[in-house]
């Protein structure tokens, strides 16, 4: 792939599956935005980029607030004067609890990041995407999104909402140019694994390290839906779960 002058912003990056993506698509010559809550954090991997020569830049960004996602967009465009991909991929599931004992405030703020975090950074996006005449948006999502599991009330309820809204945006844009995509990449060797073994509820909390996927294999993954091979994967979630997927994606099967 050749990415060079084109922009893509990455929410959550400061760590894991978003820390990859942003070095993966840096490597492949796009300037790359990186957006997080923790700025010192990004602005040290935005500078150790810029030092291995790639172009990147980091945006301190909480975005369930949405005039930080307007700043955050804003400033990518200011950039180069463009947006060419959205990952929306900033994402939390502690604390994990049975939902008689979740706390309220903490189950709502999960909404507001996996939620409204993921809508906030598309209406946003969308508008300048459309007014360039295309651009892809790729939405974190998850295999909670149609299974149930105990003690995830909050991850499956948000990650539901977040296909649903792949699948409108879709309906409502592509045929303005855009390419709205979700993917769902399994179980993954980040510091969320670690926080679902720490609870030890349903029986993802019990799988054996090894039987995560890396970061890296989700940023290619990522990278593969920003090309037209994707294309037949438009409005739906995209799963790395499958031999068949991997092998679509460029990856070892497993």
């Amino acid at each position: 792939m050749d990415m060079n002058g084109k922009v893509v912003v990455i929410t959550g990056a400061s760590r894991g599956i978003g820390e990859a993506t942003a070095a993966h698509f840096a490597s492949l010559g796009a300037h790359v935005v990186l957006a997080a809550r923790t700025a010192d954090r990004i602005e040290e991997t935005a500078t150790a980029l810029r030092t291995s020569g790639a172009s990147a830049s980091a945006v301190a960004c909480d975005v369930a607030d949405p005039e930080q996602v307007v700043d955050l967009i804003t400033r990518a465009k200011a950039a180069t004067g463009r947006l060419d991909v959205l990952v929306n991929n900033a994402g939390l599931i502690d604390p994990i609890a049975l939902l008689a004992d979740s706390a309220p405030q903490e189950w709502s703020r999960v909404v507001d990041v996996n939620l409204k975090g993921v809508y906030h950074g598309m209406r946003f996006a969308i508008p300048l995407m459309v007014g360039q005449g295309g651009g892809t948006i790729v939405n974190l999502s998850s295999g909670a999104a149609t299974s149930a599991l105990a003690g995830w009330s909050h991850y499956c309820a948000t990650k539901a909402a977040v296909l649903s809204l792949t699948q409108v945006a879709d309906r409502e844009y592509r045929d303005k140019g855009l390419r709205i995509i979700g993917l769902s990449p399994g179980t993954v060797a980040t510091r969320m694994q670690e926080q679902i073994r720490a609870s030890g509820i349903n029986p993802v909390s019990q799988l054996d390290w090894s039987a995560h996927i890396p970061a890296e294999w989700v940023a290619r993954a990522i990278a593969w839906l920003v090309t037209p091979d994707a294309d037949s994967y438009r409005g739906q979630d995209f799963s790395l779960k499958t031999n068949e997927g991997r092998r679509a994606a460029g990856l070892p099967e497993v």
